[in-house]
């Protein structure tokens, strides 16, 4: 694992986080904001990340897969209200407000999907 910046991914990142800002803007709920989502998220967070460490791609995957569902699995444990941020929006929005297994499915798939995709599109970048 070493620092090295990586145009392709910060591309990729910057237009999934672009898409899940317009998603949280426009669409207050539905299957798009709240399974499509978190979909995305993942695949979002594993761009980033692949935009500046040169990583093993499973690795990478399996650390936000665990990362995606520590997040999923404080909501159990009511972390915002532990917190004392209960009202605050974009707490609410980063973190979650309740626990939900398809979110859970959502984040596995997109793991996945970051995984083959880059598979399939990597040329030793």
């Amino acid at each position: 694992m070493k620092l090295k910046l990586n145009i392709k991914y910060l591309t990729a990142f910057a237009i999934l986080f672009t898409m899940e800002v317009l998603i949280a803007i426009f669409l207050k709920g539905g299957f798009i904001r709240h399974t499509f989502g978190d979909f995305l998220v993942v695949m979002m967070l594993y761009c980033l990340i692949k935009a500046f460490i040169a990583i093993d791609n499973v690795k990478l995957a399996l650390f936000v897969l665990v990362f995606a569902y520590v997040i999923e699995f404080l909501q159990l444990a009511d972390l915002l209200n532990f917190l004392d941020m209960k009202g605050n929006r974009l707490a609410t929005l980063i973190l979650g407000s309740h626990f939900s297994i398809g979110d859970l499915i959502a984040y596995t798939l997109g793991v996945i999907s970051s995984v083959f995709i880059d598979e399939k599109t990597s040329n030793d970048t």
